[in-house]
């Protein structure tokens, strides 16, 4: 279906804005709007705490049977995310990735526990967009 399209080499995630970009190089393939942890501002500190990282990060792997569609991992914890949760005595937690609906229908709320959602129809192109080793950027 999107085989003749560009791939992209980058991934910006704007969470105040609520946008995820699929870039090559400076253009832009695609944008859309997602939905972050249900507690989205500030960086991810601890598992658990509904927030959904801010950093760069890579995709590491992906999970074609997860219960939400399809999901593409982010790298989080990072060494730096680790060493942060330590001095607090916390675990960082994980788990981390861009996923369609478990129910394939959009929310118009903040609901993951510090992923980032799109449709199912969007996961479709996305998984078929970014390779594996995509950079992932998470902005404010």
């Amino acid at each position: 279906m999107y085989c003749g399209a560009l791939k992209a080499d980058r991934i910006v995630v704007n969470k105040s804005r609520r946008e995820m970009l699929l870039l090559r190089g400076d253009s832009l393939l695609r944008t859309y709007r997602v939905a972050l942890g249900r507690d989205p501002v500030g960086h991810k500190v601890q598992e658990g705490d509904g927030r959904t990282p801010e950093g760069r990060y890579a995709i590491d792997r992906r999970n074609p049977k997860s219960q939400y569609h399809l999901a593409l991992h982010i790298s989080y914890p990072s060494e730096a995310d680790i060493r942060r949760a330590r001095e607090l005595g916390v675990a960082p937690g994980g788990d981390i990735m861009i996923h369609g609906m478990k129910d394939g229908q959009r929310r118009e709320t903040d609901w993951t526990q510090g992923c980032v959602a799109v449709t199912n129809e969007e996961m479709n192109e996305i998984w078929a967009l970014v390779p594996d080793g995509t950079v992932v950027e998470i902005n404010p």
